[in-house]
């Protein structure tokens, strides 16, 4: 192709993405492990998906043989991450799916994949800080007898603002200002309470496992009831498919639902540039945590399914009135208590990504340039990260975000589509760049996750598809309005390549 400097399909190489990280400016510090991203992608993935989408899975989808459905989700995950591995130790800058599509697929594509993520970790901080609250103050009533003001509770619970979920998000901005090796040592420790909370469940419920409970492991297959409207699954309206209620089906069907358990993983690859060694580091962290926890989510699901009938599994809190039921109470406030303090780490590494790929995209001259300076002592994206967390306090504190948290499911399917498409235009593109980590069985490998991705975001309602189209939409305008015109590599031409 011409080298037509106007094109929107303009790519950055990895030589130019890695030389502007030394920009002393608009440089990170190199501060993190492995063992630091694998903490972060354990904090971020166990949160509300392994407290509660159990027993809602078991219950309406697949029974005990919810256990093999995270198994399901996990294989699509493990697909995403081997692709994620080699990107994020090849292209080791801020940014994740948004630099590497900008290094392979171009421009457009790129800033279509950082809008999607901009909008996927923003309402995924803020539904998260708006459960987390409603954690706290059921604890708050429980166990002390004192109920928040209604007008500070938020709109979930009938209220105007929910002043917690506004006060957590303020307070975990801060402490991203101050540095991404403090919020990983605070994620550390949470993660320890979060992980002993697990086991405790896995180890302390052995001993009230009835074998009945298991029988039958696959329940017999039921006709699910069909959607209407914009509510009905993609899938359903496009090829007349309805989704089936337990049998085999029934397995995949509940792992459309539990993938959620799974989010975040990918927001480890955001703070590649942030980490001492990516080229050996990323793919462990990134590997690494997917696999602890697919095993710890299979383990928990086995046991609580084995404590309680299927079909008596509370769908809000599975795994405390698992312990209910067997007359232990002192567990189940455990585990309540796990939760809410579990679910601070999935917010504040959800805030971290998300103000990484807002760095990256304003570094590269797509959003105001003015966000892509770094604090002189922490070295952090201190003004895109006090930006954004100001906004998402807001919308957690005003908003009500049921329906929307469906948009955080698909654009992270829509993520992974693209990083496992990027991998294999550069591996056809530049096969002289050197993969410290390279993923098996190209293209084969990129393709299954594709489809297997695509299939997932086919479960999800119209209405879902509809929203996000929206957003791409006002995506595509601020892109010819603002960022087109703004691109620094448009501007200079430097290494563009196509």
């Amino acid at each position: 192709m011409s080298k037509d400097l106007n094109s929107p399909f303009r790519t950055k190489t990895v030589e130019q993405s890695i030389r502007d990280t030394e920009e002393p400016e608009h440089a990170l510090r190199k501060s993190l492990s492995a063992w630091d991203l694998t903490v972060f992608g354990v904090g971020v993935i166990i949160g509300t998906g392994i407290f509660v989408l159990t027993g809602i899975a078991a219950r309406n989808n697949a029974g005990p043989a919810t256990a093999l459905a995270f198994v399901a989700a996990g294989i699509v995950c493990a697909l995403a991450a081997l692709c994620y591995a080699e990107f994020a130790s090849t292209v080791p800058v801020a940014g994740s799916a948004y630099t590497f599509s900008y290094a392979s697929i171009g421009e457009l594509p790129a800033w279509i994949i950082g809008w999607d993520l901009v909008l996927e970790f923003a309402l995924g901080t803020a539904v998260v800080a708006v459960g987390w609250s409603g954690y706290v103050r059921h604890l708050m009533s429980t166990n002390l007898g004192w109920d928040m003001p209604a007008a500070l509770s938020g709109p979930d619970a009938g209220g105007t603002f929910d002043l917690f979920a506004f006060l957590l998000v303020l307070v975990l901005t801060a402490i991203l200002v101050v540095g991404t090796k403090l919020s990983a040592r605070i994620t550390a420790i949470v993660v320890a309470i979060k992980v002993t909370v697990v086991l405790l469940v896995i180890i302390g419920g052995l001993f009230f496992i009835k074998a009945d409970n298991y029988s039958p492991f696959i329940p017999p297959a039921q006709p699910q009831e069909a959607g209407s409207g914009l509510h009905a699954p993609l899938v359903q309206l496009m090829f007349g498919y309805a989704p089936t209620n337990f049998g085999v089906m029934g397995i995949f069907t509940a792992a459309s639902l539990i993938f959620f358990a799974f989010i975040g993983f990918d927001v480890v690859a955001t703070a590649a540039e942030e980490t001492r060694n990516p080229q050996r580091d990323m793919p462990r962290g990134i590997l690494g945590s997917l696999i602890i926890c697919t095993v710890l989510y299979v383990a928990v699901t086995l046991v609580v399914t084995g404590m309680q009938k299927y079909t008596e599994m509370s769908p809000s809190a599975p795994l405390a009135e698992a312990f209910k039921s067997v007359n232990q109470p002192f567990f189940a406030g455990a585990i309540s208590l796990g939760a809410s303090v579990g679910l601070i780490t999935v917010c504040m590494i959800l805030l971290l990504g998300q103000t990484r790929v807002f760095f990256a995209m304003s570094r590269d001259g797509l959003l105001p340039r003015v966000f892509s300076v770094t604090h002189p002592k922490y070295r952090t994206p201190y003004r895109a990260t006090l930006l954004l967390g100001g906004i998402i306090a807001v919308v957690a504190g005003f908003t009500s975000l049921e329906k929307l948290a469906e948009l955080v499911n698909i654009g992270t399917l829509f993520a992974f589509v693209v990083v496992a498409l990027g991998v294999i235009v550069l591996r056809r593109t530049r096969p002289d760049l050197h993969r410290a980590f390279r993923t098996p069985w190209v293209p084969f490998v990129p393709i299954v996750s594709i489809a297997a991705s695509l299939w997932l975001m086919l479960n999800l309602p119209a209405e879902t598809w509809i929203r996000f189209g929206i957003w791409m939409a006002i995506g595509f305008v601020v892109y010819f309005l603002y960022g087109r015109s703004h691109s620094r590599l448009g501007q200079s031409g430097q290494d563009a390549k196509y």
